[in-house]
This record gives structure tokens, C-alpha cells and sequence, in this order.
């Protein structure tokens, strides 16, 4: 079974979306577990509603959390779930019909891959990457959060709470160093909408031509404590 587990903060406006596109998934052995952190929009009511109108097949769960802030309601999530396999998705996020059956065949059929990852559009621009590469990854977080992973491979620490920018990347990096790899899908499976709460992304031109902008200040000195945990140059 997936576990799929959705933070949400002030989410009312995405996260039907999201759920609908999970319940297309050709694949149908899931949970979805929602941590709602704090949000101070009517997330609860809206989502509810949805489960009043529209007929599901699977477990739904919705907790309540104070706001700690995305990884925390992903440790959360992670200690209410069951299945074998997990997969941290965001609340702006619409996946492909057959996103979780094309990635959950990659790690029945390979038992060495710990996660599997793929491109992915924000709004209409497509972010192609590339195979897994791990001095790459060391040099720059190309991994999205929207990977399917094994439990047994998921670090035992959890996401670090502590960490509040590219909190994927330092779980991809706190893998490697555990010894998990992972593989690449090339195909779009997931599409995030612009404008959420979870989600975020500036043009790289940006970080040159821009420098006092607060986004990306906070985003420079995300990349300096990451590289200082991980002892990267």
C-alpha cells in the first residue's frame, strides 16, 4: 500500500484538486492521510464537503496540527501511516492518472532504487531532469518532494524540522549518505500550481540579477545551512 501524505496550509482554494487527482490514479491500493498545520482558511470545510459529494474508494484521514510548518506535518503524517510505500505530496499538486502505478513498478522491479522521481511542470513551465546523478546532487537540489519512497529507506530522523527552505534536498542528501539512491522516471507526473502555500519557485536569473530580494536571501542562506550539515564545499 501508499501512504500518501498531504501537509496543507491555508489550502482550501487547491487541495480538492489535488485529492481528485488522486482518486483518478490508476493504482488504487493508497491511503491519503492530511495534516492540516494551523491553517486559518476554511481547509477543513471545504475538504469535508468534498467527501460528502464525491464517492472514494480509500482511507481518508484529516489531523489537525498547531502551524510547525511543512516537515513537521510531514513526520506527523508519516507516523499515522501504514503502508510500505510513501509519498509526501503537496497541496497545489495535480498528478498524472498513472503517476503512482509508473513509479510503484520502478521499486517492485528494482529493489536497490530507495525512491523514484520525475520531471514535472510549474504552471505551464516543464522541469526536465535528469537520471540520478550523485555529485549532482551534492551540488544542487534538482529532486522534487513529489517522489514515491520506500518506508524502510526513509531515514529514521524523519524531515528536519529545524530546516524550513529545500527540506527535499537535505532529505535526498541525508539518503545518500545512508546509501539510497534513487531513479528517474523521464516523464512529467505531476503538475503544481503557482501561487500556493507549500510550493515555491523564482526563475534562476533571479538570484543573480535580484540579491536583496527576501526570497532569495532566504533561499541563499537555505543553501548555506544545508551545505554546512552535510559538510558540502
Amino acid at each position: 500500500m501508499i501512504s500518501i501524505i498531504i501537509p496543507v496550509y491555508n489550502g482550501a482554494k487547491t487541495i480538492v484538486n489535488t485529492v481528485k487527482s488522486i482518486e483518478a490514479q490508476t493504482y488504487r491500493d493508497f491511503e491519503v492521510i492530511i495534516v492540516n498545520d494551523g491553517s486559518r482558511d476554511n481547509t477543513r470545510s471545504v475538504f469535508e464537503k468534498f467527501l460528502e459529494s464525491f464517492k472514494v474508494d480509500n482511507d481518508y484521514y484529516f489531523i489537525n496540527q498547531e502551524n510547525k510548518g511543512a516537515p513537521a506535518a510531514r513526520n506527523k503524517g508519516l507516523k499515522e501511516s501504514r503502508g510500505k510505500y510513501i509519498l509526501f505530496c503537496d497541496c497545489d499538486s495535480i498528478l498524472k492518472s498513472d503517476a503512482l502505478e509508473k513509479m510503484l513498478q520502478v521499486l517492485e522491479s528494482d529493489p536497490e532504487v530507495a525512491y523514484v522521481y520525475s520531471s514535472f511542470y510549474w504552471g505551464n513551465k516543464l522541469f526536465k531532469l535528469w537520471p540520478f546523478d550523485a555529485d549532482k546532487l551534492k551540488k544542487m537540489p534538482y529532486i522534487h518532494t513529489m517522489s514515491l519512497i520506500r518506508r524502510e529507506s526513509f531515514p529514521e530522523s524523519g524531515w528536519d524540522e529545524s530546516i524550513k527552505k529545500l527540506q527535499d534536498w537535505d532529505l535526498w542528501l541525508t539518503m545518500l549518505e545512508n546509501g539510497h539512491t534513487g531513479f528517474f522516471i523521464d516523464e512529467a507526473l505531476f503538475k503544481i500550481k503557482p501561487g500556493g502555500t507549500i510550493s515555491s519557485w523564482l526563475p534562476a536569473f533571479a538570484y543573480k540579477a535580484f540579491p536583496f530580494l527576501p526570497a532569495v536571501r532566504k533561499y541563499k542562506k537555505a543553501m548555506k545551512i544545508i551545505k554546512d550539515k552535510h559538510n558540502l564545499i
